[in-house]
């Protein structure tokens, strides 16, 4: 495993203890959550103050007594794992050997279920086990089915399955392609994961290979119509579009380790602050649909490394529609192994605002209508993880320095004081000033300065004269 360097403090959520909430980081207004617990005494708790989830290995409590094995409760723990099972024929689905769980392996994990709108706040440790919110197949029309999940010094381990799955809550986005953009609004999201201020969150987990539909037969595998039941490919899931939230304090944290992809959309995922870590063995952020999807970044310190294992391949950042900056500090980090991008998209990348580094072995091309500016770097040689690269002017100015988590020979780096102007670049050791994550926008000193050269630059999505281009990018059409 690399070693990991701590990334800086933002702002993190503080949360009301009552049902009307003002979210911070997760829009700017009220957010009305009445609990519609099935059991009376559970829905007055939850709707006064919200519910406490305390996990441990031995005894599960909410608000202070022993969870129940009763699917009618607002939560419950005991509903069975999904898993990849091994040993099945070629009619039950599509994983590999290396994607197989026993049955044995599966039974020690506790799966603890939210079934009811409201706020919960999780704290403790669960070294085997899974949260699963699932508000049932109507709620995806309700505007008013939304959980907010509030973490809060948790430690949740799953080997056979994402720690964390979103099966159904309010979806406020739409599937619809011939209507979808760049321009997606999440702030009724039903499900909302929120960093409680001076908290440190680790979520360890894995992914579900696609598990057909019962009855496939051999004859729709081979004609490739077969159906999927199940198919989780992250740590933290999500089949409905959901908010990464943050608030006023800046000291909160989530670290995710993942044997596939770390934190998935089924739709759109907007992250609007928060310290995020994210170490995936594929991509370390990803939102699924085809032409429609969006990951919108309004703000936060977000690491994304996509080869911190041995996965051999991922991009820092991959969207299969859109992804759009409009704040925060982004470091994307590709699978060094592989030719991937720090961000990729199918639709078009927008940097509006906000500071990005995007490190790989390929450019995907950022849009012309991106608010600011930005630079593309191709070297001869690979930039090795860690090794500091500063930024200087025409004037020989301080712009900013940075390292990347990974092996990289293409970097994309966009920020607010980038003018359209030639740079150099050297690479230097033991850079001070002021720091989120690895990128310093404030430099107070550095040693060892040594000029290297680039081979390409862009600006605005454009080659500059002379420029070269990245290996295996296009020119803009």
């Amino acid at each position: 495993m690399k070693s990991k360097r701590k990334i800086s403090k933002i702002g993190i959520f503080i949360l009301s203890t009552t049902m009307l909430l003002q979210i911070a980081g997760c829009g700017d207004k009220t957010v009305t959550v009445e609990s519609q617990n099935k059991a009376e005494s559970a829905q007055k708790e939850n709707e006064n103050t919200g519910s406490v989830i305390e996990l441990s290995d031995d005894t599960i409590t909410v608000d202070g007594k022993a969870i129940t094995s009763d699917t009618e409760s607002a939560v419950y723990a005991g509903a069975e794992i999904i898993y990849y099972k091994e040993g099945q024929p070629e009619t039950y689905g599509a994983g590999t050997e290396s994607e197989e769980h026993s049955e044995e392996e599966a039974k020690k994990h506790t799966v603890v279920t939210i079934t009811q709108p409201g706020t919960y706040t999780v704290t403790g440790t669960l070294s085997a086990g899974q949260i699963a919110v699932d508000l049932g197949e109507e709620a995806k029309e309700d505007p008013e089915a939304v959980v907010n999940l509030v973490l809060d010094n948790v430690d949740i381990s799953c080997s056979v399955a994402p720690a964390i799955i979103v099966y159904n809550v309010y979806e406020c986005g739409s599937d619809d392609v011939e209507n979808a953009s760049q321009d997606v609004d999440t702030e009724n999201a039903g499900f909302n994961l929120i960093l409680q201020d001076g908290s440190e969150n680790k979520i360890t987990g894995s992914h579900v290979a696609k598990i057909y539909k019962d009855g496939t037969t051999t004859e729709e595998i081979e004609s490739d119509t077969a159906k999927k039941a199940h198919k989780y490919d992250a740590a933290i899931e999500s089949q409905m579009s959901f908010n990464i939230c943050a608030g006023s304090a800046g000291d909160g944290r989530l670290t995710v380790y993942a044997d596939n992809e770390g934190i998935e959309s089924s739709l759109h995922m907007t992250i609007k602050g928060g310290n995020l870590e994210i170490n995936a063995n594929d991509d370390s952020l990803n939102a699924g649909e085809d032409k429609v999807s969006v990951i919108t970044i309004n703000g936060g310190t977000i690491i994304c490394d996509s080869g911190y294992q041995d996965g051999d391949e991922g991009d820092g950042i991959d969207s299969n529609g859109w992804i759009v900056m409009n704040d925060g500090y982004v470091i994307a980090c590709a699978n060094a192994k592989s030719q991937d991008s720090g961000v990729d998209s199918d639709m078009g990348v927008y940097i509006n605002g906000g500071t990005l580094l995007a490190s790989g072995h390929m450019y995907d091309e950022i849009s012309n209508d991106s608010k600011q500016a930005f630079k593309v770097f191709s070297f001869a040689e690979d930039i090795k993880e860690g090794e500091w690269i500063l930024i200087k002017d025409d004037d020989e100015k301080d712009v900013a320095a940075f390292y990347a988590a990974n092996d990289y020979s293409i970097a994309v780096f966009s920020g607010p004081q980038l003018e359209d102007e030639d740079y150099t670049l050297y690479k230097v050791t033991n850079v001070t000033g002021e720091q989120n994550g690895s990128i310093c926008t404030q430099i107070d000193g550095y040693e060892g300065a040594e000029k290297i050269e680039y081979s390409s630059e862009i600006m605005r999505g454009g080659f500059e004269k002379g420029g070269k281009m990245p290996q295996g990018a296009e020119p803009p059409q």
